[in-house]
């Protein structure tokens, strides 16, 4: 198991409160999520209605997920431009799409039977150009066309029919292990073939549009890159990302040029890059202002006026889960907020039930930068963990660590976190302000270090600016060119 998940689990926390619903109101319902009421379609026929209902009762779960609809005209209108495009090639041009852009840092494209497709905000800062969404969508179509929602989901039941026989029968024994891991390889296998299927239905497509044939290929070599980056510095919710559920390998990248020398040689089709920078200029980077900010080791969020660090080897990852940090010697943190009666005091709180393996001799009151908490400490199944509980401008935080029974290092950690917590002044959350991708030409004497050290708010900017425009280390950049860089202006 899992440092975090061992360590939410013997927690036992009694609420899963996630970073950017932090304080939601429990009575939200799904009917509130309703698909765009201006939605982004090829045409106006609802085909397969049946396909279409199945796909409308997972929408508002897929808005919740990815943090809604990520709203900007200009965007959308370019994004429709290439699914128009798309459409009139498609094995199935009767079949309507209706398009959602997620408001997510995520780089994430699938679909749902019916014709829903969805791409995330994220994953339109590192395409390049119209062909490289062009080929994601185009994919994704292929999947529609080939009914692998469909096919999945029977093979997902038959699946589920089978394990749950081999476990009432077998029980834990290495027989029902043996059979459960080969049905899993089975879905593995299952999904690449379903995922080179849709790479050729793509391509073919991309290619007959009229649009560059190798933009499959070279956006999953960004996406490899982009991959890289992220395992390097740290990242939002991995199992939210394209590759969670794409495999990308050589052989994969080799088969789609492959697939595009059908077309003819390097330089055929269109990029259309000048359409496409233009739509993504202003786009939207990283977290939302809701969700609060991560910049560097320092976790801010304007809305509730707080703000934590953590120490240097830490990862703080603010993803639809909760804000979370890691670092070293398997030491985990998380923050996140709780609805508590003024009344209650926070040591009463804390001895409340909701933390397993407490410590009652060490829960104690304190005060934080000005701020009423309380802190204690608990074990179980070989793990530590501290428990600071802070109540700040009408709320109550919570800061959690855990570190192995053996390690040292939990108390100078969690001091150092729960000690740097501290509310806000106006002018510091006036200062914030949310990232967004800007498109800029390169002047005269400039170069990737110049252009990238123009960059805020990110971390390892020449390294970032070369996965944002496709450079490798040694590109250059020329007087005239249009590139990406990150900035909050």
């Amino acid at each position: 198991m899992k440092p975090l998940t061992r360590f939410f689990a013997l927690a036992g926390f009694a609420l899963a409160l996630a970073s950017c619903q932090m304080f939601t109101p429990p009575d939200v319902q799904e009917s509130g999520f309703q698909p765009s009421d201006k939605p982004i379609t090829v045409d106006n026929v609802v085909a397969n209605a049946k396909l279409a209902d199945m796909a409308k009762a997972q929408h508002p779960r897929i808005l919740a997920t990815y943090g809604g609809e990520y709203s900007d005209p200009k965007l959308e209108r370019m994004v429709a431009k290439v699914v128009g495009n798309l459409t009139v090639v498609s094995a199935n041009p009767t079949q309507t799409y209706r398009i959602t852009i997620l408001n997510s840092p995520n780089v994430n494209a699938f679909a749902l039977p019916g014709g829903y497709l969805y791409v995330t905000r994220g994953l339109l800062a590192l395409a390049n150009d119209s062909s490289e969404l062009a080929a994601v969508i185009a994919h994704e179509m292929g999947h529609v066309t080939a009914n692998h929602g469909l096919q999945r989901q029977q093979l997902e039941a038959e699946e589920g029919l089978a394990t749950k026989v081999v476990s009432d029968v077998l029980g834990d024994s290495p027989t029902a292990k043996a059979a459960l891991i080969r049905g899993k390889l089975r879905l593995a296998q299952f999904s690449r073939n379903q995922e080179l299927q849709a790479d050729a239905i793509g391509i073919k497509s991309i290619g007959e549009a009229g649009y560059d044939p190798y933009a499959a290929g070279r956006f999953l070599q960004s996406m490899s890159a982009y991959t890289d980056f992220r395992s390097v510095s740290g990242a939002t919710d991995a199992s939210l990302d394209f590759l969670a559920t794409h495999p990308n390998t050589p052989q994969r990248i080799e088969l789609a040029q492959r697939l595009a020398r059908n077309f003819g040689p390097p330089g055929v089709g269109t990029r259309d890059r000048d359409a496409f920078l233009a739509g993504i200029d202003g786009l939207l980077y990283g977290d939302t202002p809701e969700e609060g900010y991560v910049r560097g080791q320092t976790f801010l969020h304007p809305g509730l006026g707080v703000s934590f660090s953590v120490p240097d080897g830490f990862v703080i990852d603010n993803s639809a889960a909760a804000v979370t940090a890691t670092g070293p010697g398997d030491i985990a943190i998380r923050f996140d907020g709780v609805a508590i009666d003024k009344s209650v005091s926070l040591t009463d709180y804390i001895r409340s039930g909701w933390v397993a393996g407490l410590e009652d001799s060490s829960v104690r009151q304190e005060t934080v930068n000005g701020n009423e908490a309380a802190m204690a400490h608990a074990s179980a199944q070989g793990w530590q963990f501290d428990i600071a509980v802070i109540r700040a401008g009408g709320q109550v935080y919570r800061l959690l660590t855990a570190a192995p029974s053996a390690s040292s290092a939990l108390e100078p950690v969690a001091r150092s976190v729960s000690g740097s917590f501290r509310t806000l002044s106006a002018a510091e959350k006036a200062a914030l302000k949310p990232l967004h991708i800007r498109v800029v030409t390169v002047q005269p004497g400039q170069t990737m270090g110049t252009l990238a050290a123009q960059m805020v708010g990110v971390d390892r900017k020449l390294d970032l600016f070369r996965v944002l425009n496709a450079m490798s280390p040694g590109a250059t950049v020329s007087a005239g060119d249009k590139v990406k860089i990150v900035t909050d202006r």
